[in-house]
């Protein structure tokens, strides 16, 4: 059978060690070097940034978010042993928990290492459709005369790399569509390389959970169940018909998804909608200079994903949410697309002012839209603001010196509020 050592990348037939390096961690699968639709997931993303960057918490639970009223935007394998996982209420967490070092997300810093992994990504092949900063589908279907090595390998020596050039660790998935192919790369986390092959997909399939599928929700899972329908095989009695009859364009999918089928190619065409931002209060506040803290701290972390990913928007949002959990949403449109903190902060700002004193308010968040390439954005000058082109200047000038010297080289005095 067809077999690849993850550790030296030998391929070989058959065998639990690798013959070359003795090594245990050994893929194999009789299709193992035909298939070439993969989804890469990172192990733990944030956190393992974090733990890469501080050694003195590699041994320790890490959760990332902030405030016992937040929520877990991550975990590492520690936490997540002790039942922590990704959008729990972080007093939750906290209580399954207790001695997790929680740690603020550091967008900007996760944003630089993910251009790092999307450019080893790049070298593979330019079928990419990234999912998140951590997370991409593949298409590396005709790429092996021009690396020398079928997909499989070069996938291994992808995550090798990571490991090797920047101290983070990812899971592969390789199926022959991308509905597989995520599937696979979340059987064996961390560090996992799992196939699913044609031969043997009916088989895989048949007794897995529907809740299995990417976007199965609790709603749609309620009413799955109502209809009967738990596991694939469920779903394999139904029609067609009746399917998309009782469930709309979901119960179409469903009915190919319960076959293995999925016709989607991995684009790298599909636009990212928005940018934002938002944070819980541990206590509900109407106090304008934390609300103002918050809201530049905001601005910053959107700007930064904005500037990582070579973006700009024409609209900035705020949203707010009262004690009563009301929500209001104020959007302002801008004559020219930015990326600079300073300019969103100060759109948000006024539209924070419009809103006038109707708090206490227990989130804040702030988000920028109706996104473009970075090449259209603060070109022109403002004639209602002759110091807008000064302090752009000096935002650039910043951010420069913190790339050099880390996130914390400078900041403004609003954001220690």
């Amino acid at each position: 059978m067809p077999s690849l050592c993850r550790d030296c990348l030998t391929q070989f037939d058959a065998g639990r060690r690798c013959p070359a390096c003795g090594s245990p961690r050994v893929v194999s699968d009789p299709e193992l070097f035909d298939l070439s639709i993969a989804h890469m997931d990172c192990d733990a993303f944030y956190a393992s940034v974090e733990k890469r960057d501080n050694p003195e918490l590699a041994d320790k639970p890490v959760i990332i978010g902030g405030g016992k009223r937040g929520v877990v935007s991550t975990a590492c394998y520690v936490a997540r042993i002790r039942g922590v996982r990704s959008a729990m209420p972080m007093f939750k967490a906290l209580d399954l928990c207790p001695d997790a070092v929680v740690v603020k997300p550091r967008m900007s810093v996760y944003a630089e290492v993910s251009r790092d992994i999307r450019a080893m990504m790049d070298e593979l092949t330019p079928a990419i459709e990234p999912l998140s900063l951590d997370e991409a589908f593949l298409d590396l279907s005709g790429t092996q005369k021009l690396h020398g090595a079928p997909p499989a390998v070069m996938l291994a020596r992808l995550v090798k790399r990571m490991k090797d050039e920047l101290g983070l660790t990812g899971s592969i998935g390789l199926s022959h569509n991308k509905f597989l192919a995520k599937v696979a790369s979340d059987l064996d986390k961390p560090r996992g390389f799992s196939v699913i092959n044609r031969q043997g997909t009916a088989t895989f399939l048949s007794d897995k959970p529907v809740r299995l599928i990417w976007g199965i929700g609790p709603a749609a899972q309620a009413s799955l169940d109502k209809a009967g329908i738990r596991t694939f095989s469920d779903l394999l009695r139904w029609e067609q018909e009746a399917l998309t009859e009782r469930f709309g364009s979901m119960g179409y999918r469903l009915w190919h998804l319960a076959r293995g089928q999925d016709k989607r190619r991995v684009s790298n065409n599909e636009p990212m909608k928005s940018i934002s931002n938002e944070t819980t209060f541990f206590e509900d506040t109407n106090n304008p200079d934390i609300l103002d803290g918050h809201l530049w701290r905001m601005a910053e972390k959107v700007a930064d994903r904005a500037k990582a990913k070579r973006l700009a928007g024409r609209v900035v949002t705020l949203k707010l949410k009262r004690a009563n959990h009301a929500i209001l949403t104020r959007r302002l449109s801008l004559r020219d697309a930015t990326q600079m903190a300073d300019t969103i902060y100060r759109t948000a700002r006024a539209l924070f002012d419009q809103v006038g004193d109707q708090g206490p308010y227990r989130l804040l968040g702030c988000g920028l839209s109706d996104l473009c390439s970075e090449e259209a954005a603060d070109k022109s000058g403002d004639l209602l603001d002759p110091n807008a082109t000064q302090r752009s200047n000096a935002e650039r000038a910043t951010d420069a010196i913190r790339k050099r010297f880390g996130t914390d080289a400078i900041i403004k005095g609003r954001t220690l509020r």
